[in-house]
């Protein structure tokens, strides 16, 4: 009896520890950047693919006021309460001590530069998708703004999503980043997969999820309930965005649809992201939705 009990006890000892070690935090590698020099004025096209001041910057923020990425908005879901962190190049409240490979670890594997498990409120598996000379552009464009002294504050989540060590096995079913849109693609709808796929995370709310919040990729874009409880997320599949991609880059600028109505709500906020960017990517988004599978 002692001996089945000893040996029962190792062998969940064993399966513990090897799922410490499957689900552990992941870190980028520093020689990834090694020989890559960031440039700033690209890594602003980085920024506004990728949203960056619609969570960070301040509540309310406007104008100017959008590029001091102080955090402080908070996100409500079902999980619980998550509170944006300052982004800013502020050495001791923000991300200005980090170096590229903590940001890349960040964007890419959502681990900190401390080593612990970031949530997925942070859109990491999207951005999973980034190539390394956009993230060491992106951290030269994000050094250049304004900084901000303002404390983090910690999430508010109940037992157990407060404990970090489980979103090593979220991560683990989330797995890695491979495309949704596969096949025969041309260069712009290429280009345009990776900016809705990747950097734009546009899946992370148009995309809906199962009760692990985990996106169901059978109905890649198809929308669904509002992440944040608020709503819901339309369908921009073929199914229901009937817009010619004309049309679609348009609204991708300007904010306004084919029949003259107006972004409102979030989207809105997704607009004046988009708006930023070269006409190049806005058809580019506007090629690759064409060639998204519809789904009703």
């Amino acid at each position: 009896m002692r001996r089945s009990l000893s040996a029962g006890l190792a062998v969940v000892l064993i399966a513990g520890a090897a799922g410490l070690w499957l689900t552990r935090p992941v870190k980028s590698d520093p020689e990834l950047f090694a020989g890559l020099t960031g440039e700033a004025t690209r890594g602003e096209r980085i920024f506004w693919a990728g949203g960056c001041a619609s969570c960070h910057a301040a509540p309310d923020a406007t104008g100017e006021a959008r590029l001091v990425l102080s955090g402080g908005e908070r996100l409500t879901t079902d999980f619980g309460t998550f509170v944006v962190p300052n982004i800013s190049p502020d050495p001791d409240h923000g991300i200005g001590g980090w170096s590229v490979a903590d940001l890349d670890s960040a964007l890419r594997h959502g681990t900190s530069p401390e080593g612990s498990h970031y949530y997925p409120s942070f859109p990491y598996t999207s951005y999973a998708h980034a190539e390394a000379q956009d993230v060491a552009d992106l951290k030269a464009f994000l050094d250049t703004l304004p900084p901000s002294d303002r404390a983090d504050e910690p999430h508010d989540l109940a037992f157990p999503f407060n404990q970090r060590v489980i979103l090593g096995g979220w991560k683990l079913l989330a797995g890695g980043p491979s495309w949704i849109v596969e096949g025969d693609l041309t260069p712009e709808e290429e280009r345009g997969r990776y900016l809705v796929e990747g950097l734009g995370h546009c899946g992370e709310c148009h995309t809906p999820r199962n009760g692990l919040g985990l996106r169901d990729e059978s109905r890649w874009l198809a929308g669904g309930p509002n992440p944040e409880g608020r709503g819901t997320i339309p369908n921009i599949t073929p199914a229901k965005l009937d817009w010619s991609a004309g049309d679609i880059a348009e609204y991708l600028s300007s904010g306004f649809t084919p029949e003259y109505d107006s972004a409102g709500g979030q989207m809105a906020d997704v607009v004046r992201n988009t708006g930023q960017l070269p006409d190049e990517d806005r058809r580019a988004i506007a090629a690759y939705l064409k060639r998204v599978p519809a789904v009703e």
